[in-house]
């Protein structure tokens, strides 16, 4: 257990991290993410008040969508990173845990006075069941309604006589979803989960916060405070695909100018050899001069090998391109490789 945005969290079960990766891949995985957060706004005027507050296509949404956008600032750094459901009448923001009470205080700034923004994190839990048999096993326990959703849609569903709101989304690269649902109800839907598992003979077993870093790294998918932050925009990080320049949002001046300028860094990943490269670590050219540096980087237990996320100067971030990073200050061989290392199941 270690702390984690003012919650206690289990960094890894009695399995440890790197099983619980490998069954995430191969079965079953649970996530207690109550720590997220979630923010619903509705009244006159939502519509158009989210379209400006996020930075992806959002009035193209029909009731039951999910789609992943960021939150920026007037500088085009982000805030955030977002997934935005709509629902009849309203709309459903899933936030950072860390970033929980600044996002809501940005969002209440901005809000006009007929849009109502409430934060319903503390009544609401959310449990994330991501893997090649999680529908499966939410079939099992929704009468099929699990399956009837499409990747990136939201519906209701009830498990175990409670109401869930059921995004099919997730973290981890793998097929699944996350389920939204009274705090009172987390341990019994915990509990039915795992015993349902085992019933069916579908593997299924709860996932700590170090298998969930590895399985989202694997699969290209940011971490805030890593591979995007305030400090960070979305063109040099390779999320321009998640900003719609066609409307106008927080922060799309100041891309424009990024992007009429061309970024000063950019992204890679990097297949290191010799060491385990970590967040802080410095990249260096072959000449051993410092290019860049890490933001993350683990041991990767599906492709079983140590792994990078950095920035480095545009020039070096062709793939292929050789570099090094430093590790107790030797220089351990670096290749740019593509990223992601692991091809998400919606991609495939």
């Amino acid at each position: 257990m270690a702390p984690f945005a003012g919650y206690d969290m289990p960094i890894s079960y009695p399995r440890g991290a790197v099983e619980e990766h490998l069954l995430c891949r191969r079965s079953v995985g649970l996530f207690d993410i109550d720590h997220m957060g979630q923010v619903e706004l509705k009244g006159g005027g939502a519509d158009e008040f989210v379209s400006g507050l996020v930075s992806a296509r959002v009035l193209d949404m029909l009731d039951g969508d999910a789609r992943y956008s960021l939150l920026l600032d007037e500088k085009g750094l982000v805030l955030d990173d977002l997934f935005v459901y709509r629902l009849p009448g309203r709309w459903w923001i899933v936030v950072n845990a860390s970033n929980r009470e600044s996002d809501l205080a940005w969002i209440r700034s901005r809000a006009p006075r007929s849009v109502t923004v409430d934060d319903r994190s503390d009544d609401t839990y959310m449990i994330a069941v991501q893997g090649p048999r999680a529908i499966e096993l939410l079939d099992a326990v929704s009468g099929g309604a699990a399956s009837s959703l499409r990747r990136f849609t939201a519906g209701e569903m009830t498990i175990g006589g409670t109401k869930v709101l059921f995004g099919r989304t997730g973290y981890t690269g793998e097929d699944g979803g996350e389920l939204f649902f009274p705090a009172s109800k987390a341990l019994e839907i915990w509990e039915l989960l795992l015993a349902e598992g085992e019933g069916r003979g579908i593997e299924t077993a709860p996932i700590g916060l170090a298998a969930r870093d590895s399985l989202r790294f694997e699969a290209g998918m940011p971490l805030h405070g890593h591979e995007i932050s305030p400090s960070i925009d979305p063109i040099e990080a390779g999320f321009k695909w998640a900003c719609d320049f066609d409307k106008d949002f927080v922060g799309r001046k100041a891309l424009e100018g990024i992007v009429a300028a061309g970024p000063a860094r950019r992204l890679v990943g990097l297949d290191v050899t010799g060491g385990v490269p970590r967040e802080g670590f410095e990249v260096l050219s072959p000449g051993g001069e410092t290019v860049g540096v890490c933001v993350a980087g683990m041991y990767c237990p599906t492709v079983r090998k140590y792994a990078a996320n950095a920035f480095v100067q545009p020039a070096l971030s062709k793939q292929g391109t050789a570099l090094a990073v430093s590790i107790r200050g030797k220089p351990r061989d670096a290749v740019v490789v593509k990223r992601p290392l692991y091809l998400p199941a919606y991609r495939r």
